[in-house]
Formats: C-alpha cells, sequence, structure tokens
C-alpha cells in the first residue's frame, strides 16, 4: 500500500524530544516522513541538533499528506514567526488532513481559533488562557486529546501523544496499541509479550 507521507515541523528551538517516539514508529511503520521548515535553510532544535529541511512549508499542500506534526518551541511564544505554520494547520484541518500539536505549538493553534471549537489540552489550562482564545470550555485535563483530525498534548507527554497518532493513521489499535503504551509510558515488561507475539505473525 501507497501511503502519502507524514510532514514534520521543524524551526528553530523545535523541541526534538516531543516527537520522536511518533516519527520512529511511523517510518518503521513504512511512512515516509519529511521535515518542512520556514525555508529550505537548515534550523537547530532546542537540543542543538542542525536539521536541513526536506521543504520549505510553502511547498506543502494538504492532499500531498497523510498528516502534519507541529512540535513546541521557544519561537511559539515569542512572537508571530511560527504563525505561517498555525495557518498551514488550519488548511490542512479544512481540508480533512489531520494535525498533530504538542506543548507550544498547541498555544499558536489557540491563537489560530483552531482550539475554539474542538477539544484539546495542552501544558496548562492557564497557559492556553494567556493567548485570549476563545475555547477554554472545551480544554481537557488529560495527556493527550483526539477530536475531529486534531491531535494536542503537553510537553511532558510525547509518548501519550504518539499514541493517538499511530491510533489515528491504524499503525497500531487494541491490544497491541495498548501494549505499546505500557511499554514506552510505563515500562511495563509484560507488554513485550502482546508486541513480540505481533512482531512473530
Amino acid at each position: 500500500m501507497i501511503r502519502k507521507p507524514v510532514h514534520h515541523a521543524v524551526y528553530d528551538t523545535y523541541a526534538d524530544w516531543e516527537t520522536g517516539h511518533a516519527t520512529a514508529h511511523l517510518a518503521r511503520a513504512g511512512y515516509e516522513v519529511r521535515t518542512v521548515g520556514p525555508s529550505t535553510e537548515p534550523v537547530r532544535s532546542i537540543g542543538g541538533l542542525r536539521v536541513q529541511p526536506d521543504l520549505a512549508l510553502d511547498a506543502v499542500r494538504p492532499q500531498d499528506s497523510a498528516l502534519l506534526i507541529l512540535p513546541g518551541a521557544d519561537l511559539w511564544d515569542a512572537g508571530q514567526e511560527l504563525a505561517p505554520f498555525a495557518r498551514t494547520a488550519r488548511e490542512f484541518l479544512d481540508a480533512g488532513v489531520p494535525v498533530a500539536a504538542i506543548c507550544g505549538a498547541t498555544a499558536g493553534l489557540a491563537r489560530e481559533g483552531l482550539l475554539d471549537d474542538r477539544d484539546h489540552t495542552s501544558a496548562v489550562s492557564f497557559y492556553l488562557a494567556a493567548n485570549g482564545y476563545g475555547g477554554g470550555e472545551r480544554y481537557v485535563d488529560a495527556d493527550a486529546v483526539s477530536d475531529r483530525g486534531l491531535i494536542t498534548a503537553g510537553p511532558t507527554e510525547p509518548v501519550a501523544f504518539a499514541r493517538e497518532i499511530l491510533h489515528l493513521l491504524g499503525v497500531y489499535d487494541g491490544e497491541v496499541l495498548d501494549a505499546w503504551y505500557r511499554l514506552f509510558h510505563d515500562s511495563d515488561a509484560e507488554a513485550c509479550a502482546v508486541l513480540e507475539k505481533v512482531a512473530g505473525r
């Protein structure tokens, strides 16, 4: 089966620990993960990793993508530099293509109005409230939330974030998804038996 690629946004100060579980397991499942920058000039993660984007944001089209992933970054709270990524998220959702945002990226989506009518989460409710958005009543105090094609999570929940992505794209489901989460989130060794059984099929 030919799958559309997953597009992963990268920009200076992006939080490199927040999306690794998701991208690693998507790649293992056969998805091409393509990095998208403000341009094709290299960027540096908050951990100092230098990344050369595969393509610039203005070259990304929803119809060519399976998912847009937006990691957190210091820049989300430092002005409007990343606002084009939030506008692209709107284009994706309007086209019926899912978006996954974690940490500071949720604030960018709040400012774009994308959380006003969807259940969502983030670091804490008052972090989003400080942006003056209209979706406070839809805030859910949970590790990760998925609603109508939009996944949100806080910065301490990269595994829960990945779980929602893997479920949304059908990589894992049911008992296997539960075992995967228990292994990587809870260090539950008993979950290995379930995953090994699936790998051996």
